[in-house]
């Protein structure tokens, strides 16, 4: 058992030590997946790693009933709330700016290391979020991908599945978004 997961048991019974024991040991990686995220992000974004990574913290650790089974349910549900931090910005930037006006993207054209725009972040979201209605897993792995920065191989590990069935699920999903996309 690894220390993140033995520290996430002790959260689980109570210990209210234990939150402040899982910090250090994540920190870093936390502070890489948050460096990977935002690399992706167009010029001139203001957001910093170690910010995502601290405001991810705050949202990921603030709720009493925060519960993770595993390692890897802890770092998805990271991943999770770092997509959400510049997709809430995005929104606020966009409603502010734009009036509410969406724009739809072609997942195609929008590579995993390419910078995207409030837009693209928002029609994407929305995209997955009707995804994940009908696949919860491959719009985890997409989030994993996607939001988290993570690789195929990285991916695979975080869900416990093969590299082969995270690359089938990698291209279902994007075809499935895609036409998604193209459709509305």
């Amino acid at each position: 058992m690894s220390d993140v997961t033995r520290i996430l048991d002790s959260i689980q019974r109570g210990d209210p030590r234990a939150g402040e024991e899982l910090l250090p040991l994540v920190y870093e990686e936390l502070r890489k997946l948050a460096a990977q995220k935002l690399a992706r992000e167009p010029a001139g974004q203001t957001l910093q790693a170690t910010a995502l990574v601290h405001e991810a913290w705050l949202r990921h650790s603030g709720g009493e009933d925060q519960q993770w089974d595993k390692r890897r349910h802890f770092f998805g549900a990271a991943a999770e709330a770092m997509r959400r931090i510049p997709i809430d910005n995005a929104r606020r930037k966009q409603a502010a700016r734009h009036c509410g006006g969406q724009q739809r993207v072609n997942l195609n054209d929008v590579d995993v290391a390419a910078p995207v725009t409030d837009e693209d972040v928002l029609a994407i979201d929305e995209a997955l979020t009707k995804f994940a209605q009908r696949d919860a897993r491959k719009a985890e792995l997409v989030k994993l991908r996607y939001f988290g920065g993570l690789t195929i191989e990285e991916t695979a590990a975080a869900l416990g599945i093969s590299v082969a069935t995270a690359k089938r699920w990698w291209e279902f999903s994007r075809a499935w978004l895609n036409a998604r996309m193209t459709r509305e």
